[in-house]
């Protein structure tokens, strides 16, 4: 057992360091706009943010796809398919990537409508989209390769990627701004340069590590073959279709408060860090059950899979248990740092008690969607989460109108249970095909 939390332990912390990361590149650009005493910039910034959060959001499952078939070619030992996973992701990274940059205008008119941008925050937004856009061949080959680097049982390297990619963003966006005297432009241009400064260095361990493994020349016809492409697109559209049933749950969940009234849009904004505070760590454990249930998998070792398993519930019951103390115990106080609005203070702090249940009734789906992407489960997590979709408009459709925001939050919560369950249940009726 030590050996096993040892293997978590070194897979999961870089994880979690990489992904509390992630919100630093939006938080960068806005901090270095908001010197620059210009509110229709910022509130660029803002719209921008979310605009390519959500389409790079769309498109994470390269990086899960990836992880889960490069981590059974690893614990298979097979280096050729180690080599032609990588090369396969990749090409369909490009592939991705040049369409988004041929779409960007429908998507940039897309978004404009469904932003509804003020008509002086308008020609800013328009202006870091279309320097922005062209940051997607980067983040779309940097997540390849760092679910490649997951599944060859490589969590480091994503983590030092994501650090300096971050690093590079503030020295350029900085230079670009107050050197160069580019304002918003200077800010996109630092943030694109950044992420090809990410892929460079992605590259290079990449090169790096194929050596180090001696995994020779990929096979181009056996890549792309076929048989290959459709396993390939079958599981990453799997994961597509899953992300998209949470994209309609958060948005909608955000719709749902805005229309209630502003001050409950603000409280449901600040209590919703508390799920991604906790989604950070418990999203670790996550990367380290993918990769270590696809080697084991690959390796066809049964006895160390089960005995994984165990283990990442134990971790995220513990976990959970602390997450669930602290917010009981210093949840308020977590509020008041992020605001001092009165009435949004106080409208948060009613609705607090939601946000207690969220580590226990969510650690089982977290864990599972790490297990299932590792085990090329995908059917099973696009099961589930659609399932728990339709539970949550459900739930919220007949509770709403005694229960208000109250509905909400519980539609919320049954939805992140119910993902859970159906994986659990899924789990029991597969389990035959891992002996």
């Amino acid at each position: 057992m030590k050996t096993i939390d040892r293997s978590i332990a070194r897979l999961a912390l870089p994880s979690v360091v990489s992904n509390i990361t992630v919100p630093l590149l939006g938080l960068i650009d806005l901090t270095i706009v908001g010197h620059l005493g210009q509110s229709e910039q910022i509130g660029a910034i803002a719209i921008g943010g979310t605009v390519f959060n959500i389409i790079y959001w769309i498109f994470v499952f390269l990086r899960m796809g990836t992880t889960g078939l490069a981590g059974q070619a690893h614990g298979g030992k097979n280096k050729t398919e180690c080599a032609n996973v990588l090369l396969r992701s990749v090409i369909t990274a490009l592939c991705l990537a040049t369409i988004i940059c041929i779409l960007q205008t429908p998507l940039l008119n897309t978004a404009t409508y469904l932003m509804k941008p003020s008509a002086s925050v308008l020609p800013h937004f328009t202006t870091y989209f279309k320097i922005c856009i062209w940051g997607a061949p980067a983040m779309l080959l940097n997540y390849a390769l760092s679910g490649w680097f997951i599944g060859m049982q490589n969590t480091r390297i994503p983590m030092f990627v994501a650090i300096t990619q971050n690093i590079l963003n503030i020295i350029l966006s900085t230079f670009f701004v107050y050197k160069m005297h580019m304002e918003l432009e200077g800010v996109a241009a630092g943030t694109v340069s950044g992420l090809y400064g990410g892929l460079v260095i992605s590259s290079i361990f990449a090169i790096k590590l194929w050596r180090n493994d001696k995994l020779g020349m990929p096979k181009i016809g056996n890549a792309l073959s076929v048989t290959h492409m459709k396993q390939f697109l079958s599981i990453n559209s799997d994961i597509l279709l899953r992300t998209i049933c949470m994209v309609c749950v958060m948005s909608f969940f955000t719709y749902a408060g805005s229309s209630q009234s502003d001050d409950i849009l603000g409280a449901n904004a600040l209590l919703m860090e508390f799920f991604i505070l906790f989604s950070y760590f418990m999203d670790g454990l996550a990367n380290a059950g993918e990769a270590l249930s696809a080697e084991y998998h690959g390796a066809e070792d049964c006895t160390m899979l089960s005995s994984t398993i165990r283990q990442l519930f134990k971790w995220a019951t513990l976990i959970s248990i602390v997450f669930t103390l602290t917010y009981i115990l210093f949840g308020l106080q977590f509020l008041q740092i992020m605001t001092d609005h009165t009435t949004i203070l106080m409208t948060a702090n009613h609705f607090l008690p939601w946000v207690w249940a969220i580590p226990m009734f969510s650690l089982m789906t977290f864990i599972w969607d790490g297990l299932f992407v590792g085990l090329c489960w995908t059917r099973g997590m696009l099961i589930s989460c659609f399932t728990a979709t339709v539970v949550f408009f459900t739930t919220y459709t007949l509770t709403t109108n005694n229960f208000g925001n109250n509905a909400l939050w519980c539609a919320f919560i049954i939805y992140l249970l119910t993902r859970g369950i159906v994986q659990c249940v899924y789990y029991k009726r597969n389990i035959n095909k891992l002996q």
